[in-house]
């Protein structure tokens, strides 16, 4: 699209802003196609040496929009994983989600297979793009299987009923991460049992999330400088430039941890990323809850009262980084540093 010369993010952020200033409301799903259209969708793989850029395109989608974020991140992680465990399938054309969420009582279940070609039965929860997508990846089990059974399959057949009803969000509302019924519906196996978990690309695609959790704080931080930049000198106090360094700070911490994040993962593409992307992820989710605190404190309340964009990412933004499971992240993290017996700290 236009200038081939332009930044992958440059490119994104024109695409979207046409986007948004033909509509008069801005829909992420509509957006996810034109980006998918032009070819902005189309990202390095992980660990392929260019996983920075991956992230970076990640991060500009993020700083516009959370809801999109979700679906575009979710998208292409599902082309990633094809890349990853079927490098030999041609890729319908279109949408793509990952539905990997094993809620409790919410469980997908493999009831016959024929060849590679298998029917589910059950429900599966936060399905993000579930009314949009055109085609989901998704963990289903056998009876046996200790572990789950990736699956691919076109969202729009007659036994799959996506339900709407238990979707309250305000944060994250247009990412529609609604509950799927499946009765009888017909899959494709992608890869072998335990194969989805196993591959190198699980902890490199969950470190991917931690840049969508950064642009979205940063979306925020660059909003809070513009508001600051239009400000007369006089009002500018010293609680407020304050709160502009801690915001730039945590930011710049955090974009550290993802650059160093990315390099290791393309300098060790198939070793166990598993402590990488805890820790780039155990960052970004703290990194994302300072800005919010800085520039709520600095601000009051009037951008998130007056500015419906403003408004929008800080009540997405709590909700996204809630894909993080806090302290059982931290323990993981420690297990991890405590097994490889690693010098905690490396300058």
């Amino acid at each position: 699209m236009g200038n081939t010369g332009l930044t992958l993010e440059t490119r994104i952020y024109s695409a979207l802003n046409a986007v948004r200033s033909g509509e008069a409301v801005f829909n992420p799903a509509r957006a996810l196609d034109t980006l998918v259209a032009h070819q902005l969708a189309d990202l390095p793989m992980p660990g392929a040496g260019k996983t920075l850029q991956r992230w970076q395109a990640l991060a500009a989608v993020a700083a516009f929009d959370l809801s999109l974020a979700k679906l575009y991140e979710g998208h292409t992680d599902a082309l990633a994983i094809l890349g990853e465990l079927k490098p030999d399938q041609v890729i319908a054309p279109g949408t793509w989600c990952v539905w990997a969420s094993e809620a409790p009582l919410a469980k997908v279940s493999i009831t016959s297979t024929v060849l590679d070609s298998v029917c589910l039965s059950g429900t599966k929860s936060w399905c993000s793009g579930a009314a949009t997508a055109d085609y989901a990846l998704l963990t289903a089990w056998d009876a046996e299987a200790q572990l789950p059974q990736l699956v691919w399959l076109p969202v729009r057949q007659h036994r799959i009923h996506v339900d709407p009803s238990l979707w309250k969000a305000v944060g994250m509302a247009a990412s529609q991460s609604l509950e799927v019924q499946f009765d009888g519906a017909v899959a494709h196996r992608v890869g072998g049992v335990g194969a989805y978990l196993q591959r190198p690309g699980f902890w490199q695609g969950g470190a991917g999330v931690a840049a969508c959790w950064w642009g979205g704080a940063n979306g925020i931080g660059q909003a809070f400088k513009q508001s600051m930049a239009a400000q007369p000198a006089e009002a500018l106090s010293l609680f407020k430039l304050a709160g502009l360094g801690k915001v730039a700070l945590a930011l710049q911490e955090t974009a550290a941890v993802l650059r160093e994040s990315a390099a290791w993962i393309d300098a060790h593409p198939l070793a166990d990323a598993s402590a990488v992307a805890l820790a780039a992820r155990l960052s970004a989710e703290q990194c994302a809850k300072r800005v919010l605190d800085e520039v709520g404190k600095a601000m009051g309340a009037s951008p998130f009262c007056r500015d419906e964009k403003f408004a929008q990412a800080a009540a997405d933004l709590p909700v996204f980084i809630r894909q993080s499971h806090a302290e059982r992240d931290f323990v993981s993290l420690g297990e991890r540093v405590n097994a490889a017996k690693a010098v905690i700290g490396v300058l």
